[in-house]
């Protein structure tokens, strides 16, 4: 049995991150085991998920993961938790552009079989809100509404007059937040700044968000509605069970540090179970690789934000340099492909892949259907995979000789035997061969090593 609730709203921006986040710490601050989760492939909010529960951050994505998985992989982030706390994307049934919600909010509260709170900012209207939350209620009856969370009351007339007006609809309130200057987690270009990189004041902000939520929500009443959810049928998901090894083990550099926040828990946890010890690297700090190293993994962040600090650290840009020319295994996503291109921004970087890059007005985002276009470190030819692109940057020229992948009928990215680099951000667990192909060439660069010796 896992308790669970999904925390979602009528859009973004209604401050479903913030309440989500701080459910999970206020129940945490009761002496409840808490899991977060969120619905779709976004890294940022799942930093603070992981803060709030003290547990590693977990997505939930059937365009990234498959429908089937959606149900272990909460089995298996949940493991040994009192309740799972599941935070939505966008509004409650906006998915996949032309899917009619596929991904959406409501479709994971489908397949989870999940009771969904809703979060509705109501600073800029009174009765009304009762109208969109009976409209929420009502237009998909597949979807629980269990109960709704007022947010950003601007008084207690204000907060009167609204629930008085619920009382019509039949769905309880939960909670009644007032505006709090506070509780804040400051934006920039692509969402929310990460937690990695504002460590101390998200952890000075805790204990404020935890109260704020506990003096204005009914956490009792949310976790009876989570303990309500039908007992789900089916194993949790087992890294193990989807890669196989035996033999030596080998290491892999993992980009860390507030330059590169950005991985997939399930991305570790596949790697571990192919055989691979993976060691953080924080490219802003440290100047070497650690002893044995036989992969490279660079995933997502912000180097264009660090991107000074990046290039003068040339020590370590050197050296990864030269451990790719002599053959290490390197996958880079967005982040790092940034991070080993020849400048970023008109700054040094890395050098291995043949390109520049640099920050333009407008962002990319949206799922894509991509298929590996080479055989390569990660890929096989023909390979098929869904991923996310999310960025504001642009690399010229946007591909090699050898493209990483293909998708909407044009090449992208770099791709050799030993390396890929991509702005396609690929959930492994939807792709487990991902993995072992990636763990593989490490175990080969471990034994050629070794022979050499």
């Amino acid at each position: 049995m896992v308790a669970r609730v999904v925390i979602a709203a009528p859009g973004s921006g209604h401050g479903k991150t913030t309440i989500a986040a701080g459910v999970m710490a206020a129940l945490r601050s009761r002496g409840m085991k808490v899991s977060g989760h969120k619905v779709g492939p976004d890294f940022i909010d799942p930093s603070y998920h992981a803060l709030a529960t003290g547990r590693p951050a977990r997505n939930l994505d059937p365009f990234l993961q498959g429908e089937d998985r959606l149900v272990p992989l909460l089995l298996h982030g949940s493991a040994g938790a009192d309740i799972a706390v599941i935070e939505g994307v966008m509004g409650l049934f906006d998915g996949a552009l032309g899917t009619e919600g596929y991904a959406s909010t409501a479709h994971v509260a489908r397949l989870l079989d999940a009771p969904v709170v809703l979060v509705v900012d109501a600073s800029a209207a009174s009765r009304s809100v009762a109208a969109v939350v009976l409209g929420f209620a009502n237009y998909d009856p597949r979807v629980r509404l269990a109960g709704v969370i007022l947010n950003k009351l601007g008084s207690q007339r204000h907060e009167d007059e609204i629930v008085t007006a619920l009382e019509a609809t039949g769905v309880p309130l939960l909670g009644a937040l007032r505006r709090s200057d506070e509780i804040h987690a400051p934006s920039r270009h692509l969402g929310l700044v990460p937690v990695g990189e504002r460590d101390a004041d998200a952890q000075r902000i805790l204990p404020k968000l935890a109260e704020w939520i506990s003096d204005g929500v009914d956490l009792d009443a949310v976790v009876r509605i989570a303990r309500k959810a039908p007992t789900l049928s089916g194993n949790a998901w087992d890294p193990h069970a989807e890669v196989s090894y035996e033999g030596p083990r080998s290491v892999i550099a993992a980009a860390a540090g507030q330059a590169f926040t950005f991985r997939y828990t399930e991305t570790v946890e596949l790697l571990a179970a192919a055989g691979v010890d993976v060691v953080d690297v924080d490219p802003l700090r440290e100047q070497d690789l650690p002893e044995d190293c036989a992969g490279l993994y660079f995933g997502g962040g912000f180097p264009e934000v660090h991107a000074a600090e990046l290039s003068g650290n040339a020590a370590l840009r050197a050296e990864v340099a030269g451990a790719i020319e002599r053959g290490m295994p390197v996958v880079a996503e967005c982040a790092g492909l940034l991070y080993l291109c020849r400048e970023l921004d008109g700054l040094p970087m890395v050098g291995a892949v043949n390109a520049t890059a640099m920050m333009t007005k407008r962002g990319k985002l949206g799922y894509r259907k991509a298929v590996s276009l080479s055989d390569n470190v990660l890929a096989a030819n023909g390979q098929r995979v869904t991923g996310h692109e999310f960025h504001r940057t642009e690399i010229e020229p946007g591909q090699g000789d050898s493209p990483a992948w293909g998708w909407d009928r044009k090449p992208e990215g770099f791709a050799t035997p030993s390396l890929h680099a991509s702005y396609l951000h690929v959930h492994w667990a939807g792709y487990p061969e991902l993995a072992s192909r990636f763990a593989a060439a490490a175990h080969a660069h471990t034994a050629l090593a070794r022979d050499r010796v």
